[in-house]
């Protein structure tokens, strides 16, 4: 698939895994394709019910108009987990504020209690913050998540199968806790005089990435050096990116592609919902062995010098939540800025 020309993203089917010999072999080889070739794609005939994903934007929708010292009560300085609020312009990406309040989610588990010698990563698992003031927002979010993961893990048995590995291959490394993470992110209208910057370009870690739009456009996905298109909405479809860890478990066969959000003119607002499909934390990423003619398409993971990947699953989330969030680092993770600065260097 050549990106030369290339000026909106590929639309796959999920319903065509499930009908039949020669459609499910014509639908992995067009997943290996876009996976390889973009590293973003459209998936429609998912299975998530329309009227829930719908319940979500409307609960994203009532917490971001909640008065601002209600949405303070779950601010993400008070989660050791970062989990909770974020105004806008509390993010860092690439040195830079991200232009968005945000609310997150992960999967929720309690806390564990950490002896001394434990790597300070077992930290990152605990509860979430839930607004008093919003009941409702708890089950729909944990359904909806609920949901998300039992469809991104057939997508990921279904990408072990394109690549001619066990469709079971990724299992180990998901494991029984797999690492489930929601964003509800609001983009507020840009004035003239302030940045573009949604949220500046950058990879997604992880595994798989799933996108619910609104009907503002603003994602935008680098298919060439330098070149841009936009993933406009498209109702019924999420949008599906590959994350560092399918790219490095893969030797660069699989592409993370560098993306950016800009933000909605001034009077307009852009909402989206991110469902991010990770690793158990204490897993080890492998390179798997492919076929060899796959094999020899295999370009290596391309590590952003400025945030280098690393193998433990663990340790490349918690450095890119302390680059992320420095706030939240500084009150909860001192001993790892002291002790461990060469991680988040």
């Amino acid at each position: 698939m050549s990106t030369a020309s290339l000026t909106a993203l590929p639309l796959l089917d999920l319903a065509r895994l499930n009908a039949g010999p020669a459609d499910k072999a014509d639908f992995l080889a067009q997943l290996r394709q876009a996976a390889r070739d973009i590293g973003f794609f459209y998936i429609t005939n998912h299975g998530i019910d329309a009227a829930l994903s719908q319940r979500v934007q409307q609960e994203a929708r009532r917490f971001f108009a909640l008065p601002d010292a209600q949405k303070q009560q779950v601010a993400m300085i008070h989660s050791p987990h970062f989990r909770g609020y974020n105004r806008a312009a509390a993010e860092i990406t690439r040195g830079k504020p991200d232009w968005r309040e945000q609310f997150d989610i992960g999967a929720e588990r309690p806390a564990l209690l950490l002896a001394e010698s434990d790597p300070r990563w077992r930290r990152l698992q605990g509860p979430n913050l839930w607004p008093e003031s919003q009941p409702s927002l708890k089950p729909v979010l944990l359904r909806w998540q609920s949901e998300m993961t039992r469809m991104a893990l057939t997508l990921l048995r279904a990408f072990a199968e394109a690549l001619a590995l066990a469709h079971n291959a990724f299992d180990p490394l998901y494991g029984d806790k797999p690492n489930e993470h929601i964003k509800l992110i609001r983009y507020p209208g840009k004035l003239p005089s302030q940045s573009n910057q949604g949220v500046g370009a950058h990879k997604d870690s992880g595994f798989l990435s799933f996108l619910l739009q609104d009907e503002q456009k603003g994602l935008q996905v680098e298919v060439s050096p330098g070149r841009w298109i936009d993933a406009a909405p498209l109702p019924g479809t999420f949008v599906v990116n590959i994350g560092e860890l399918l790219e490095l478990a893969t030797n660069g066969y699989l592409r993370a592609t560098v993306h950016r959000v800009e933000s909605p003119p001034a009077g307009q607002e852009r909402l989206s919902i991110a469902f991010f499909l990770g690793a158990q934390l204490d897993a080890t990423v492998p390179i798997y062995a492919l076929p060899e003619r796959l094999a020899r398409e295999a370009h290596g993971p391309e590590s952003d010098p400025l945030n280098p990947l690393l193998r433990d699953v663990g340790w490349n989330y918690l450095k890119g939540r302390l680059r992320s969030h420095p706030d939240v680092a500084e009150r909860y993770y001192r001993d790892v800025l002291r002790q461990s600065a060469e991680i988040i260097a």
